[in-house]
């Protein structure tokens, strides 16, 4: 069944939502490669890596329905960071912005009776939970060691197999 054009628009919002958000981790990554935190910058590009992935599943949804994805105008990121956990404070920030979006295209698809988007978007619920308490893990792990050496180091090294 194909979504009205409320929802097709919604859609391709969180499309790009998505695609902003993968240039958010992108320049993380950056920033903490400059701190030469290269762990936690590669955590960063799989993150950036997930988002597009997100992205994607969300322009396969609008195509499977027989309607059109459309990628609209995606800001520069603004992050600008001098430590650590500034970084994992403004990844979580945005996984917060993230979530109230998806949650707010599941109440819309409910409004719309939209029942076929539901599995979907109930998915991505569940994985913003779990992303946003793996950045509030991380953020607590970095308040105890502050910026000592081998304590950020070693979380450094743990992110950075991921």
């Amino acid at each position: 069944m194909r979504l009205n054009d409320t929802l097709e628009k919604a859609f391709n919002d969180q499309i790009t939502m998505e695609l902003h958000a993968s240039s958010v981790y992108r320049q993380l990554a950056i920033e903490l490669d400059q701190l030469d935190l290269v762990g936690m910058a590669s955590w960063m590009r799989k993150q950036a890596e997930e988002e597009i992935e997100h992205a994607e599943r969300f322009i396969a949804h609008l195509a499977d329905r027989d309607n059109r994805a459309e990628i609209g105008t995606i800001d520069k990121p603004e992050v600008k960071i001098s430590s650590a956990i500034d970084a994992f404070r403004a990844s979580l920030e945005h996984e917060e912005k993230v979530s109230a979006s998806i949650r707010a295209l599941r109440k819309l698809a409910d409004d719309e009776g939209d029942v076929d988007s539901r599995p979907l978007l109930d998915d991505f619920l569940v994985e913003q939970i779990e992303e946003e308490d793996s950045v509030r893990s991380i953020i607590g792990r970095l308040n105890l060691v502050g910026n000592e050496g081998s304590g950020l180091l070693r979380i450094d090294d743990e992110l950075g197999s991921r």
